[in-house]
């Protein structure tokens, strides 16, 4: 696994959360600064994101995504928030089943990142390999989600184009891409071919 495995922003023990929604929390603190004064410090936290690359039969799933008051997501993964106390293995597994009606017995953590420095929040991105469909999916009442299935090639090209929603993971296909290292990466999700 490559990444941040720790979240960048990490709360201190003196920390009050003077904020509490549905999904952030804010936090503040007294930092003492290097010339002794003191300046009150913020933090939002919220819970951590799951993200999965699920192959079967030799293809790359991703989704179209719609959810209301925001355009539609053409091109996504599986994916989704942890629920309060819930490991991010547990997370992938349930919104696989309930977005997709897939399980994989074959899982791996590929990587970690921590997109916003100010902000305690993981985005977990694990691979689902040979998932198969047990289940009809059970979307939540703001979900629209179509699964669509891609070769390698394509899922790298779409997810490499500008403006992609996850600019780290593209970042890091890219560098990838450019360092002659993709094959690694196919290895990793279809390992038997």
């Amino acid at each position: 696994m490559r990444g941040r495995t720790k979240a960048m922003g990490t709360i201190p023990p003196s920390a009050k959360r003077v904020y509490k929604g549905k999904i952030f929390e804010l936090y503040q603190w007294e930092q003492k600064m290097f010339d002794g004064s003191t300046e009150t410090f913020e933090l939002l936290k919220r819970p951590n994101t799951i993200q999965i690359i699920t192959t079967m039969n030799g293809k790359i799933l991703t989704v179209r995504e719609e959810q209301p008051g925001r355009p539609p997501r053409e091109l996504g993964l599986y994916g989704g928030r942890a629920e309060q106390g819930e490991e991010p293995l547990a997370t992938a597994k349930r919104e696989l089943l309930e977005e997709g009606g897939l399980e994989s017995s074959d899982w791996e953590l590929w990587k970690v990142y921590t997109p916003v420095i100010k902000m305690s929040w993981n985005v977990y991105f694990f691979i689902a390999r040979n998932c198969r469909k047990v289940a009809e999916p059970q979307l939540d009442a703001g979900e629209k989600i179509e699964q669509r299935e891609l070769d390698f090639e394509k899922f790298i090209e779409i997810m490499t184009a500008e403006g992609y929603w996850a600019p780290h993971f593209s970042m890091d296909l890219l560098r990838m891409k450019l360092t002659g290292r993709l094959n690694e990466f196919r290895s990793k999700l279809f390992p038997n071919d």
